[in-house]
Order: C-alpha cells, then structure tokens, then sequence
C-alpha cells in the first residue's frame, strides 16, 4: 500500500458527514509498534491543541473499542476520534525518523490548509450567486474524480456511468431519477439538473460525491452493481441526515436560473461591447 494514500484509506466520516480518524488505526499507520509510545505522542499533541486555544475534547474525544475475551467476555481498551488538525499535531509530534511520519507530516499539512482556504473562500462570499459558482466549479473537480474511482470500480461505458450516476439521485431524491428530477424542477431534457440547483442543493450534492468517491477508493469496491448499490447508499445517507437536521429536501428546493447565465453576466456599471 502507499504511505501517502494510507491516510486517506483510514478516513472515516460519521453520522453527521464529519471525517474522523481512529487512533489505533492511525497508530499501525504510522508504523508504531507499542501503544504506550503512541500515547506519548498523543500527550504532546494535546498540549500543543490546548496551547493553540482549541479544545482538546473537540478534536481528541475518546470512544469504546471493544476487544473479544474468553468465554464471550469483552474489555474497553479505548480509541480516539481524531480531527484532520489532530492528526495533523500528532505527526508534528512524532518519530521524525520514520519516513511515513514526514509523509503524514505532508498529507495533513496540506489537506489541514486546503480545507481552511476552501472554507474562507466560502465565507467571503456574500451573494447566493457567488455560493453557487464556487460550489458548481467543486462540484465539477469532484464529479471527475467520481468518475475515475467508478471507472476503477468497474463503471466503464458511458451508459453504465449513467446508470451509476442515477443510483446516486435516486438515494439523495427519495426514488427519483435524473429524468424524475428533471420533471419534478421544470427543466428541458437537454439543461443539467446541478446548472440549476442552489446553493443548499449543490452542496447536499457535493457531499454526496466526494463521500461515494471516497468509499469506492476506500473499500475498494469491484463491480458496477456493486458501485451502484455504494452511489444509492451515500446518497440516502445523505438524505438521512438532512431530515435529522431538519432541512428541506432537495426535490422541494426552488429551480434557479441556469449558473452558465450567471457566468457570462456583467459586473453593474459595465456597458457591452458588443451587440
């Protein structure tokens, strides 16, 4: 396996679409071999998370890992939920002479600054529009990658990645496909249903596919009804937790105008130089 996407193969993500990291999953990851070690590892990561002014139990709370006795018995050994930034302190912390810490040390560097840019980026901005064009544009980026994890998965031909694409709505639209979605928001069969989606929407989307993505890649599912079966899952899973959140379901949320107009508009003040 490649150290650099080991990281990547432990990401967990929970009920409520937040990605976590197991400590004991981490800690064979990072080639420890005695868990008292790790511990003194996780320490000095605390410290450092206190000393930063962030809260330890945010980012390092502690869960049950059971483990099997004899005669049905079980003991509470203890794991930890990690955050990318405790992942991230950890490797600051750890054996600097293990070739996989400097590869962890590069990975949650980089992926801890690549979520901090995309969030400013997104708090900056001010109008519905402008949400939608930055999540339109991820959801392009992504929507690639899914291909290529459905590809490895066994989604070769076009019409098969149509289908397997169609899972992934008909989990998230509660049954409906893209030909359902198309009726249900008054759109023409040649305009593309995320063109028009809102903000809220797109994102419910987003999620959906970099989520798929990622358990294609992770459990490294082989077979289209397979990948199928994955795409349908995510995306009811997804649906699952808008309605525990209390949100509107994305069939119910309002059409927009297409995000290609809103790309092409002037800036106010601005006269056309054309006709």
């Amino acid at each position: 396996m490649n150290k650099q996407t080991i990281f990547e193969q432990i990401k967990h993500i929970n009920a409520i679409g937040q990605e976590y990291w197991s400590a004991r999953e981490l800690y064979g990851a990072l080639d420890y071999t005695k868990w008292d070690k790790f511990l003194n590892v996780i320490a000095k990561a605390k410290e450092a998370c206190k000393n930063s002014g962030q809260s330890i139990d945010d980012h390092f709370p502690r869960v049950e890992k059971l483990i099997n006795l004899p005669k049905t018995a079980q003991r509470d050994i203890g794991d930890l939920h990690l955050t990318r930034y405790a992942c991230y302190l950890i490797v600051q912390n750890a054996d600097p002479g293990k070739e996989v810490i400097a590869l962890g040390q590069t990975y949650f560097a980089f992926q801890t600054r690549k979520a901090e840019l995309i969030e400013q980026a997104y708090e900056q901005l001010e109008t519905e529009d402008e949400k939608r064009l930055l999540l339109r544009q991820e959801m392009v980026a992504h929507n690639k990658q899914l291909a290529d994890a459905a590809k490895a998965a066994g989604v070769i031909k076009p019409w098969e990645y149509a289908v397997f694409q169609n899972h992934g709505y008909m989990g998230l639209y509660d049954g409906l496909g893209a030909k359902d979605i198309h009726a249900k928001k008054g759109l023409k069969k040649s305009e593309n249903i995320l063109d028009h989606m809102g903000s809220t929407e797109l994102a419910a989307n987003l999620f959906r596919a970099t989520q798929t993505e990622e358990k294609l890649k992770r459990e490294k599912i082989k077979g289209k009804q397979k990948a199928n079966r994955t795409h349908y899952e995510v995306g009811k899973k997804v649906r699952q937790t808008i309605k525990e959140l209390g949100g509107t379901m994305p069939e119910d949320l309002p059409t927009h105008e297409s995000i290609k107009k809103i790309e092409t508009k002037k800036p106010k003040g601005l006269k056309s130089g054309g006709k």
